[in-house]
């Protein structure tokens, strides 16, 4: 953008410009179509890092989703380049919201990432009493800003339409009071409780939320306080699964039951033809794919 020193960019900044959240406009859209900012679309862009080749997602007048580039960024005006049209909805009919007791290392990264593909809205780590310590809290929450850096690639990759939040860390009864008191509330726990197969047969709420404890569980303290706020306690199966394990578990499972992973596939005649005397695709590629070898 003008007025600013690129030899200052730092490097997460960089990574969390590849893609940002989605611009709406009131015209139809087309492939190939130059459209341009003005207003308060373009001071959201600016607001949200905004650079000459940014990725984002625009809607049109008519519902549709379609991939542009910011070809152009000035302080009056942006210019993006529609460049590729969504064939079917990316986004779930489903609002799941994962409150997700911290893990240590990598694996918050790991949940983020898997969680995002799989259509999450929300992630809200928390703090429980046998989760990370305190002071680790005060050293991971430096990390934030990576989280959202994390959950952008995966967008990109996924080519979902909508970013998914991620709340700031917060301690266990802020993470049960984030939540309304509407919606299919849903908690892991070893030791079981409802089925969760008939507590989806009758749910028709498109609000979730998922709470998803430490290694070493929950206590039954703060098992008594989630009830006490409208969770279901829940078992995933005989086996006991890491935490990371059990929350991109249980997301795929109500993706599957209840959002979009059960979605109809293209019929075969929308698939390319895998017989053995169709033309190679690589032939018309304009290079020597062995010079790359």
């Amino acid at each position: 953008m003008e007025g600013r020193n690129p030899k200052k960019k730092r490097r997460g900044r960089e990574e969390s410009l590849l893609v940002i959240d989605r611009v709406r406009i009131k015209t139809p859209l087309k492939v190939g179509q130059e459209i341009h900012i003005q207003g308060p679309s373009l001071e959201a862009l600016r607001f949200q890092g905004a650079r000459i080749g940014t990725i984002l997602t625009v809607t049109d007048a008519t519902g549709g989703d379609f991939r542009a580039r910011v070809i152009s960024l000035t302080e009056k005006e942006a210019s993006l380049f529609i460049f590729e049209a969504f064939p079917h909805p990316t986004e779930s009919p489903l609002e799941i919201v994962l409150l997700q007791a911290l893990p240590d290392k990598e694996r918050m990264e790991w949940i983020i990432q898997k969680t995002t593909e799989l259509g999450v809205s929300v992630i809200l780590p928390f703090k429980s009493e046998k989760s990370i310590s305190l002071e680790e809290r005060e050293r991971r929450q430096k990390k934030a800003h990576r989280w959202q850096s994390i959950a952008l690639k995966a967008v990109q990759q996924s080519r979902r339409a909508k970013v998914p939040k991620i709340e700031s860390y917060r301690s266990f009864e802020e993470a049960l009071s984030f939540c309304k008191e509407e919606g299919l509330k849903i908690l892991l726990w070893e030791k079981g409780g409802g089925n969760l197969k008939e507590i989806l047969r009758r749910s028709r709420e498109p609000l979730i939320y998922v709470l998803v404890g430490p290694e070493g569980g929950f206590t039954e303290e703060e098992v008594k306080k989630a009830k006490e706020c409208g969770f279901i306690p829940v078992k995933l199966g005989q086996r006991i699964l890491r935490t990371e394990t059990a929350a991109i578990t249980l997301i795929g499972i109500l993706q599957y039951e209840l959002g979009d992973l059960s979605a109809a596939s293209p019929s075969n005649h929308d698939l390319p033809s895998l017989r053995d005397d169709s033309p190679n695709p690589l032939s018309s590629f304009p290079f020597n794919l062995k010079r790359l070898s």
